[in-house]
């Protein structure tokens, strides 16, 4: 019995320690994290993150990222503007409060990584390709964005900017 038991347990703990090393890759994001948009009028920050973050560099495979953005939280500088950006016109904050990534692949890059998902905004779906680099436990991440793709104020295209620059800094802790 004791010649049985003794593999079992030696299995038994090797795969509890597996999965130790996994979930020990999960980070917690900061608060001074920073996710700004520009591209003339309106430019601004948006709030509100929360995220589940698993990533290993050396491990990308079991690496994924979900993130959602509190759209409500939208900061232009002018209040007349944000109450503007959050309504039906524009973000329709109201009926789509969030705005999420879900990574399907994390890739390294030559410049750092890249992680591709579906990106919802105003409840419409589309496959991205997000840019990124983790250095001292900071991701950041830089990339453009066009509005009209996500029908966002589609009714008044010449009104603001269509494609904007989003960057993203995101502290992360274990």
């Amino acid at each position: 019995m004791k010649k049985t038991i003794y593999p079992f347990l030696t299995v038994l703990l090797m795969i509890a320690s597996s999965f130790t090393i996994l979930v020990s890759q999960e980070w917690k994001i900061t608060d001074d994290y920073s996710i700004k948009f520009s591209g003339g009028d309106p430019s601004g920050t948006f709030g509100g993150l929360k995220a589940s973050i698993n990533f290993d560099p050396n491990d990308l495979a079991t690496s994924k990222f979900d993130a959602t953005i509190d759209v409500s939280t939208i900061n232009t500088g002018n209040g007349m503007k944000n109450t503007h950006a959050k309504s039906e016109k524009w973000f329709d904050a109201e009926k789509y409060p969030t705005i999420q990534f879900t990574s399907s692949a994390i890739t390294k890059t030559t410049n750092g990584y890249e992680a591709k998902g579906m990106l919802t905004m105003h409840g419409v779906q589309k496959e991205v390709a997000m840019p990124f680099t983790f250095d001292n436990n900071v991701f950041k991440s830089s990339f453009s964005i066009n509005r009209l793709d996500y029908n966002v104020n589609t009714a008044e295209p010449n009104h603001g900017a269509s494609t904007f620059t989003v960057d993203i800094a995101v502290p992360v802790t274990k």
